[in-house]
């Protein structure tokens, strides 16, 4: 019999996109003949962003429920946000799964880093002895990134060790966010501060930004002034200047994590600690240009150039069909089957594995600003806008969100499936589910894609709430004019209301009690419909005297609903039978008594266990009710 499948989480952000794929790599090689998946749960949270900013992109994060995984990796060296580590660290304890944390160590916790801290000493050792460099700049990422003070602090150690403590003139903290080295280089340059004789950044997008400010500065590198980076990243190699860099093997890093996942599976050991050598090697940007052939990489880009432009046009297109497509829809059905139709028919991006899935409560949102999105995980089930699983398609309108991927099948052999949100501000609108694209995660791909998606997401749900808030002003404000009490419309909006209730908590708890007014036809063909019209208002007077606590609705001629909940809910039956009590026996002849009311009842309790709609509960209802009417009848 062939082993369970196995499945590892995965959490990070994707901005450290190379070295992340570089990582992942090495994790897939490791595991390409087991059966074993891997999940990675993606965002783009930047520093920058507002706090509801990083809600929405980190709720993806809460989106699976760890009981079903079999362990956990943290990419730290992509995810700097220490609150988001502590939760995903307590939920793996919560559950009883090994977890691993690349790049970050925390007490307790199985570790999976490289070893910053020689080879930056190495790097201050090339450009102290090798170039005499006196005066030293560096440009760190955030105080609290463990990595980035690894480096740091073997600068320092460096510089006092070999008696050049004094060379650090600064250490400037970038956040990772390359428009603050932009103005830390502007201002430098600008106020006339002398340069130092070397930039060292703590990673190869900040000593590329670097290059580029001083260039727009008057400044050439290496010529006026040296730079170095870290992470060795493909960009940085074909930089002109290339950059000089620590390759920290982020491919053996992944395959190590893979085995220590292992060891720790197996119970032998409780918590394991493991460093992977890096290396420093030499660039153009610190006037070294023998130690690689920066050239040839760069002619290969360019012969890749023509390939990447084709590629790239029939991207752009795809993003622009998926635009038009959606900001064409009129509602929230027709969102639904235009996009699954276009996904369809064009999913040669996608690929064969791709699914499309959106919080049930988002179309209901857009008709009721009352019913609010997810801020904190996603609802108990999902609306399927298009899912395929290597090239069949899911049948269902709906999936339990905890099974995280329609049509997942066990295969024998290991997949990557990487989870994107879907999202406006903190609300969570849904998330997407790429296979087997980790590649794609070097170029901008598939953060555009998600991107672009939920934005043309977010103008359909604003453009369809306008119209409906535009709609609505000429209505007459829920009201039925003949008895006063809310109209079909207005229960239409509490259906909404109860449903996005039953999609996010299986603790809901209400009842329908549905009404028909016995013999109002006999009173409009024997009396008038002046008499009838008098004759509802009693029939409606007498709904709301016995059910004062509940909201009662006309939602027809001779139909008044009402939903109980609360006293009225607990108190249902006996408010049934006081309605009888009080009410006229049924009478189908004439003359009719004076104040005659009668009224057939059917009364139904909504069923976590059965009930999936608000409809469903109202069938039932109406049964009961008709039941009812049957028996006042002596007809049942």
């Amino acid at each position: 019999m062939a082993d369970m499948k196995k499945k590892i989480a995965m959490f990070t952000t994707g901005w450290g996109s190379e070295i992340l794929v570089q990582f992942l790599a090495g994790m897939l090689d490791e595991v390409k003949n087991e059966n074993t998946d891997v999940f990675l749960f993606l965002c783009y949270a930047a520093f920058a962003d507002s706090p509801e900013k990083k809600t929405g992109e980190m709720n993806i994060f809460n989106l699976p429920d760890l009981h079903d995984f079999d362990g956990a990796v943290i990419f730290g060296s992509g995810l700097d946000y220490q609150d988001r580590i502590d939760n995903i660290i307590s939920r793996c304890n919560d559950a009883g799964i090994p977890v691993i944390i690349q790049g970050a160590k925390r007490e307790g916790i199985s570790y999976i880093g490289s070893d910053n801290y020689h080879a930056v000493k190495d790097l201050c050792a090339h450009i102290v002895e090798e170039h005499g460099a006196k005066k030293i700049t560096f440009i760190a990422g955030t105080r609290d990134s463990h990595d980035s003070e690894a480096r740091l602090n073997a600068v320092r150690d460096y510089l006092k060790e070999n008696g050049h403590g004094a060379c650090l003139k600064e250490v400037f903290y970038s956040n990772w966010e390359i428009a603050a080295v932009t103005r830390r280089i502007n201002e430098i340059c600008a106020n006339g501060e002398e340069l130092p004789d070397v930039f060292i950044c703590a990673n190869d997008g900040i000593a590329m930004e670097t290059c580029i400010s001083l260039s727009s500065n008057g400044y050439e590198v290496p010529r006026d002034v040296l730079v170095t980076g870290f992470d060795y990243i493909d960009a940085g190699k074909i930089f002109d200047p290339s950059i000089a860099s620590v390759d920290q093997c982020f491919d053996k890093m992944g395959a190590a994590a893979i085995k220590i996942w292992r060891k720790l599976s197996a119970g032998n050991e409780k918590e394991i600690n493991e460093t992977v050598p890096c290396r420093f090697i030499p660039g153009e940007s610190c006037n070294c240009y023998e130690f690689r052939n920066s050239d040839k990489l760069r002619r290969q880009m360019g012969r890749d150039a023509f390939s990447m432009r084709a590629k790239n046009t029939y991207f752009n297109r795809k993003l622009d069909r998926i635009d038009s497509t959606i900001l064409s829809c009129v509602t929230y059905l027709d969102l639904k089957d235009s996009l699954n139709l276009l996904l369809k028919n064009d999913h040669n991006f996608e690929g064969e594995s791709f699914h499309m899935l959106l919080e049930p409560n988002f179309g209901l949102s857009i008709y009721d600003s009352n019913i609010k999105l997810n801020t904190d995980g996603y609802s108990r089930h999902m609306d399927v806008i298009y899912s395929a699983e290597n090239g069949e398609i899911f049948k269902g309108d709906t999936f339990e969100s905890r099974d995280l991927i329609p049509g997942y099948t066990d295969d024998g052999t290991g997949h990557l499936y990487m989870f994107l949100p879907l999202f406006e501000a903190d609300s969570a609108y849904g998330y997407l589910i790429f296979k087997d694209r980790h590649e794609e995660l070097a170029n901008p791909f598939i953060r555009n894609y998600y991107y672009r998606m939920g934005l043309a997401l977010e103008k359909f749900r604003y453009a369809l709430a306008i119209e409906h808030i535009n709609q609505r002003l000429l209505d007459l404000m829920g009201r039925d004019p003949l008895t006063n009490v809310n109209n079909r419309m207005a229960f239409e909006d509490k259906e909404k209301l109860l449903q996005s209730e039953i999609n996010s908590s299986s603790d809901t708890e209400f009842a329908l009690a549905l009404f028909d007014v016995n013999s109002l036809k006999l009173v409009n063909d024997s009396q008038g419909h002046e008499a009838g019209d008098a004759y509802l208002i009693r029939a409606c007077r007498l709904i709301c005297n016995v059910f004062k606590h509940s909201p009662v609705y006309r939602i027809g001629g001779d139909e008044f609903v009402t939903v109980l909940t609360g006293g009225d809910y607990d108190n249902r039956e006996a408010l049934i039978s006081s309605l009888n009590e009080i009410m006229s026996p049924y009478s189908g002849t004439l003359p009719l008594p004076a104040e005659y009311v009668s009224i057939a009842c059917g009364v139904a309790v909504f069923d976590s266990g059965t009930d999936k709609t608000v409809i469903d509960v109202l069938k039932r209802a109406d049964e009961e009710m008709y039941r009812d009417k049957a028996a006042k009848k002596g007809t049942a």
